[in-house]
């Protein structure tokens, strides 16, 4: 075998021990064969059989095999190298003519970690076209160059080198003064400062390499305390930074400092110490941050929020007393793109890996810093959001991209002891029109966000309203999670969206070990190994519920399968979750692809989800408008042992640990006073046997609070673990008018009551409105008058009965009615200090049989017209429109069961069932396509195809191939060259072939042959195709609408 298909001459003449290697190509003959042996020379050393072939791929890039074998110390050493020659060829999207040999490159990590960013050299490449260069090192791991499942991952890559330099001057090692505990290289370099009443600062490609010190105030670009620096400022040539390189620094990439207006474009950030794209003080508005790159932002030590968690608790020297800093909460929020202030807009930037967030918006109380003490016209927290457009996030830890929290605006102090600047999760993101709470909420925008590989959360959105729309996310953690303004009654209740938009579990980019990536496990649709963001635990989630209100509507979910070690879902909840939750979060229009199968998952006892009986757990809901979710539709899906919302109709999904409901849901608000780590207990008159116990959101606050969520128009019970509270309120949440419940609170037989009503006014705490309740003398007396303000006192059972009925009317996403928030206040006066549990006198005396109210509506049939994202790919480049192309590509014993073989372009199926060749010819200049020619060739026609493929294709035409069944002599290897390879490939006794190319006087690097051994298939591939290009030569009606050119251009003539 060897010797006739290798052509090897020496493997008859082998003899003891000899080192023998050999390269050869499969029916090459000898003269494709290189192939070497040594003798075996002592027990110390053998011989070293060295054989090596140079190769060339169908896409031109030169590559040589070595095969090695030898003895050494009496073991047997062997195997192969497969080494790129004369460099590496990278395709890339832009046109690099400019860029010369000798340039250094850098080329992001489209990984989990961040350290899979690498530094290349330009080589001299005279055969590349301008899309194309040549690098010298070897790449150490895998780089996306095109788009996955329908979501951009394709690598970031930046050119370092500029013409004018400014370096520091470096040390070989850190020295003191300058945090050497934590680096051990120089890390004080120049810095460049820019002050006010300057005449003019226009920085334009330059390089900035060694800038920056761990001192304050010391960056590669420092604009400090320059005010305006806009028209608004009097300038009348507005000041700009633009294509500036700043890497391998030691602070910061560019500070903008009390200073409003500037134009940041075109500039890369790379392997830096702190927040990069830095805004300070919490009062810079109106800078724009136009198609930037950041990438490598590294821990530093001069903010809080710089530091990683060994330099926050190390760093001591500005805490009061003997406070360690815990790094979760006051640290550890390092970010490329910090943004201090919402009235700034960021467009087409990418934040390419950050050791915690790539995009981080945070909401100062007061101005900081220099710029304490000044007075701001509007919070920033009430501001709404300047321009968020087609921004890009990856690679982070924490988040890709993190809107929440603000900075401690106080020295440290005994009442607070925690330092200066760092983080605090006192601001809440409520964005009104002119700042003003009093008048309409202004809904900030992100629009076309994608976020991919990044380890916790894709993105974090805390406030409302916020609406996030085009945008995709993948491969993350957490694909996106909603947080609302906070909780009742300081949060008045807001919106939060997500439209248009698409979910992607475990895409196509399996990843590359390495470069700091912890975790690799098994994928849950193929079982191939990947790397992952979290241990082969974490429960994956596309979608996450914390509390909202939220509304899901028109989005698209890709690939969540669980695996044996977690679950993965599309739809899931926070987990331990102690807060409240509403049941007017709300889903329409969406859509499940083939490869879900766990569309919604509830949580279970065990690793990361731990014992699941805190209050949020249990509460967790969500409201099924369309039934896209379950197929009911206006149905409710809750947690599968939540009795206060059930009726007998319901439907249990086991496999969610979910169960579908139909009802009208609300909640109550129940708050005690001076009652420490009471537990209460609420049980349904129909469910007795089944109560929920809540332990409170905050067991040892001085107020705890409980917020269940009940159905409407049924009776419950209220107990407690301890002595029944004196003083408590109740409050009715998300109540329209005239909904009700009754309740009845347990309280030792003694008691005396003093019920009042009131509206309570959020904004002032004043209270309107009030009245006091009345005892009446029976239950069936209070049923008789339920509208009025009554209550009953069983004293025997031990049950105070009053109902809760809303008076008013309740607008929008607003918790309270439109004349404020209805409240029951009771006090209640005895001096029992008897635990209050009255279940064992409440029942079966108040029992209930279960009924349902509204009836449970049937099961939808066909498919859900109308859900899911109607784009199919999400770019970073919006004003390209791409083709989307699939091919299925069964084996031979997939073929024989009657699979057929399919090309799909934009979701239309070309199929092909005999034995044979399917081959469409498509117009690469129409959009969204047209369709020129589709031929099949049968076996007895194959000969015919290599004449078509050369004279039959026209001009600007994409040529797509696929075959079925095993083809013995496919002969159109030649007739490929010219539609993209770059050099004849061996089509001979292939299983499946694929070919994607181009008739033109261009090759794109789009094209690309792909085959498969006797017997086996391809499965399934995707690509996305450029459509319209210049460079195919389409002839254009009219010019290409760039959006992100034309907010730019709005944003300065706002200024």
């Amino acid at each position: 075998m060897i010797q006739d298909r290798l052509g090897s001459k020496l493997i008859q003449g082998l003899g003891y021990r000899q080192a023998w290697a050999l390269v050869g190509v499969i029916d090459g003959g000898s003269a494709s064969c290189n192939e070497s042996v040594r003798n075996y020379e002592n027990h110390s050393s053998g011989g070293k059989a060295l054989a090596q072939r140079e190769f060339y791929t169908v896409d031109g890039q030169k590559f040589t095999v070595t095969a090695y074998s030898e003895w050494i110390e009496g073991v047997s050493l062997s195997g192969f190298r497969v080494e790129a020659v004369d460099g590496v060829k990278l395709h890339l999207l832009d046109d690099v003519s400019s860029w010369k040999p000798g340039d250094q490159i850098v080329v992001a990590s489209t990984d989990y970690s961040m350290y899979q960013a690498e530094e290349f050299t330009l080589l001299p490449c005279p055969e590349c076209s301008r899309f194309q260069v040549k690098v010298k090192e070897a790449p150490q791991f895998l780089h996306m160059g095109e788009i996955t499942d329908g979501v951009d991952m394709r690598a970031e890559v930046g050119i370092l080198t500029r013409n004018v330099v400014i370096r520091g001057e470096m040390e070989d090692s850190c020295y003191a003064g300058n945090q050497c505990q934590f680096f051990d290289y120089d890390t004080f370099g120049g810095h460049v400062m820019i002050r006010k009443n300057f005449t003019s600062v226009h920085l334009s490609y330059v390089e900035l390499r060694h800038m920056g010190q761990q001192h304050l105030g010391r960056y590669p670009v420092h604009f400090h305390l320059c005010g305006d620096v806009d028209h608004k400022g009097g300038y009348r040539h507005a000041t700009f930074v633009d294509g500036l390189s700043i890497h391998h620094s030691f602070s910061r990439c560019i500070t903008v400092h009390g200073t409003n207006g500037l134009l940041i474009k075109d500039t890369i950030g790379f392997d830096t110490l702190g927040h990069c794209f830095f805004l300070e003080d919490g009062i810079e508005q109106r800078n724009t941050l136009f198609h930037n790159l950041g990438l490598l932002t590294k821990p530093g030590t001069l903010l809080p929020t710089d530091r990683n968690n060994t330099m926050c608790t190390a760093m001591r020297e500005k805490v009061f007393g003997n406070y360690v800093p815990v790094p979760a909460t006051d640290c550890m929020a390092v970010s490329t793109f910090w943004i201090a202030h919402p009235n700034n807009n960021l467009i087409s930037n990418a934040a390419a890996g950050s050791q915690d967030a790539g995009i981080w918006y945070l909401f100062h109380k007061e101005p900081t810093g220099e710029s304490s003490g000044l007075q701001l016209l509007a919070k920033p927290e009430l501001t709404p959001l300047g321009i968020f457009y087609n921004n890009r996030v990856h690679s982070s830890f924490k988040a890709g991209l993190f809107i929440d929290k603000g900075v401690k605006t106080t020295n440290a102090s005994a009442a607070d002891p925690r330092e200066y600047l760092c983080l605090d999760n006192s601001a809440r993101f409520r964005p009104h029109q002119d700042a003003d709470p009093e008048k309409p909420r202004v809904a900030a925008l992100i629009d076309r966000l994608i976020s991919f590989k990044n380890n916790d959360n894709g993105a974090w959105v805390r406030g409302g309203d916020i609406v996030v729309q085009n945008s995709a996310f993948a491969d993350n953690g957490i694909g996106l999670t909603f947080a609302s303004d906070g909780s009742f009654p300081s949060d008045e209740g807001s919106s939060q969206e997500v439209s248009e938009s698409l979910f992607v579990g475990e895409s196509r980019n399996y990843g590359f070990q390495g470069g700091q990536n912890k975790y690799v496990g098994t994928g849950g649709i193929d079982q191939k190994p990947r790397t992952l963001p979290r241990n082969r635990t974490f429960p994956i989630r596309g979608f996450q519920i914390y509390d909202g209100p939220i509304h899901l509507t028109r989005c698209t979910f890709k690939k969540y399968v669980p695996t044996p070690d977690r679950y993965t879902s599309a739809i899931g909840f926070l987990v331990k979750n102690p807060w409240q939750i509403t049941p007017r979060n709300n889903i329409s229009l969406v859509k499940f692809g083939p490869h879900v199968s766990l569309n919604v998952f509830f949580g279970k006892p065990g690793p990361w989800f731990e014992d699941c009986e805190l209050d949020g757990d249990k509460n967790s809901i969500f409201h099924d408008i369309d039934g896209s979710v379950t197929g009911y539709k206006d149905a409710y899906v809750g947690r599968i042992d939540n009795y206060l919302i059930r009726h007998p109709s319901c439907v249990n999904i086991t496999k969610w640990n979910a169960v579908v409901c139909s009802g009208n849901y609300a909640q109550v608000y129940v708050q005690t006073w001076s009652t420490q780590n009471l537990t209460m207990t609420i049980a349904r008159d129909e469910y007795p046997s089944y109560p929920m116990v809540l332990r409170g959101i905050n067991q040892k606050a001085t107020f705890p609070q409980y917020q269940p969520v009940i159905m409407l128009e049924k009776g419950y019970t209220i107990h407690w673990n301890g002595p029944a509270p004196r003083t408590a309120f109740l409050y009715l949440i998300n109540f329209n008018r005239n909904d009700w419940i009754r309740v009845g609170l347990c309280y030792p037989s003694n008691t005396s009551f003093q019920v009042t009503f009131g509206f309570l006014q959020r904004h002032n705490g004043s209270l309107s409105k009030m009245e006091e309740y009345e005892p009446v003398h029976s239950l069936e007396e209070l049923q008789r008058k339920q509208s009025e303000r009554k209550f009953y006192f069983d004293s025997s059972a031990g049950l105070l009965f009053l109902y809760l009925k809303a008076k008013s009317h309740r607008d929008g996403h607003s918790y309270c009615s439109s004349q404020g928030c209805e409240r029951v206040k009771i006090q209640a006066a005895t001096d029992s200090k008897d635990i209050s549990n009255c279940m064992a006198k409440a029942y079966p005396q108040y029992y209930r049989k279960p009924s349902a109210l509204k009836r449970m509506p049937s099961m939808l049939t066909g498919l859900c017209q109308g859900c899911g994202t109607r784009q199919v790919v999400f770019t970073s480049d919006p004003h390209k429109s791409y083709l989307p192309v699939q091919f299925q590509s069964p084996s031979k014993a997939e073929t024989q069961r009657g699979d057929l073989s399919v090309i799909s372009v934009n979701g239309t199926d070309f199929t092909i069932q005999n034995p044979g060749v399917l081959l469409l010819v498509v117009d690469a200049c129409s959009v969204p396509f047209r369709l020129t020619a589709k031929k099949v060739f049968s076996l007895a026609d194959i000969s015919r195809l290599e004449e078509y493929l050369r004279t039959g294709i026209p001009p600007r035409s994409i040529v797509l191939l696929s075959t079925r069944g095993e083809i013995k002599h496919l002969n159109i290897s030649e007739s490929l060259v010219p539609l993209g390879l770059a050099k004849p490939a061996h089509l001979y006794n292939k299983g499946s072939t694929i070919f994607l190319g181009f008739s033109g006087n261009f090759k794109p690097s789009w094209a690309k042959l792909f085959t498969s051994p006797a017997g086996q298939g391809l499965g399934l591939l995707e690509q996305f195709i450029p459509l319209q290009l210049d460079e195919y030569g389409c002839h254009r009606t009219s010019a290409v609408r760039r959006r992100d050119l034309e907010l730019l251009m709005q944003t300065s003539k706002a200024h």
